[in-house]
């Protein structure tokens, strides 16, 4: 059996592999929407909001991967010259590996649009970010542009915080204070504060920073600007992945192939 399946044509694998398998066909087939969802969202964002010789601050995730292949073909084909400032290590070798010009925000400070991607976004456009553990850096990058662009597929789009993202609040803290931070906040906001751990590595995920990453999976709604400040005032704390007031557009891509826009 084994022999026989070996000396079959690759191409005809796949076809009986799946008949076998109808349970995989639907997995696959949900896969290739949101990943069709994520490139609709990321290439309307990039055709919308960046100009000639526009300085662009590059967000990460999935959706990213997204918007700078956009980016790379519109340099190829209209002659786009514009300069990447990223915020993560994925975000610069996205740039760097499609041959875009690179910089940072010591020789740019000031960028004309910042493009990311989100782990939810509410009506508001009140945002959850961190996912990805990059948060800080995002923050940093979305706060020096002129205008913050999200980009995300059906799956992220809420009507309030907590709705369809159940994996709660990114905090990254100093590695020394993430038990006080963490019982601080239980204690004053309730929920659960859990020291997010590595998937490939032993002990917890460490950030670009060299800091830890608190997940607040909080149990009822609050008022976000509030939470942001209150918890930035707690020693120890970096940053939290709560986007409050930053983002002026979002390009939802959804099922059906169409884009969502919303604006605030």
């Amino acid at each position: 059996m084994m022999m026989r399946l070996l000396l079959q044509p690759i191409s005809t694998a796949p076809a009986k592999w799946f008949s076998r398998f109808p349970c995989r066909q639907v997995v696959w087939a949900s896969m290739d929407k949101v990943e069709s969802a994520k490139r609709a969202a990321a290439h309307r964002a990039v055709d919308e909001h960046v100009k000639d010789s526009y300085k662009v601050g590059v967000g990460s995730g999935s959706t990213v991967v997204f918007a700078v292949e956009r980016l790379a073909q519109r340099a190829r084909e209209e002659g786009l010259k514009v300069v990447c400032v990223p915020t993560s290590f994925q975000a610069r070798q996205l740039i760097v590996n499609n041959n875009l010009e690179i910089s940072d925000l010591e020789i740019t400070p000031e960028l004309d649009v910042a493009i990311d991607g989100a782990d939810e976004a509410d009506q508001q456009l009140t945002l959850i970010k961190g996912g990805g553990g990059c948060q800080l850096q995002e923050k940093i990058v979305a706060a020096a542009a002129k205008t913050f662009v999200v980009i995300a597929d059906y799956r992220k789009d809420s009507t309030v915080l907590g709705e369809q993202w159940k994996k709660g609040i990114p905090i990254e803290v100093v590695p020394m204070a993430y038990c006080p931070v963490k019982l601080k906040i239980e204690n004053e906001l309730g929920g659960q504060a859990v020291l997010r751990q590595a998937k490939a590595k032993a002990g917890p995920v460490v950030t670009d920073n060299g800091n830890f990453i608190l997940d607040w999976v909080f149990d009822k709604i609050h008022d976000w600007e509030k939470v942001n400040q209150q918890i930035m005032m707690i020693p120890g704390v970096v940053e939290t992945g709560l986007f409050v007031g930053m983002a002026s557009t979002a390009y939802f891509g959804m099922q059906d192939g169409s884009v969502k826009e919303r604006h605030v």
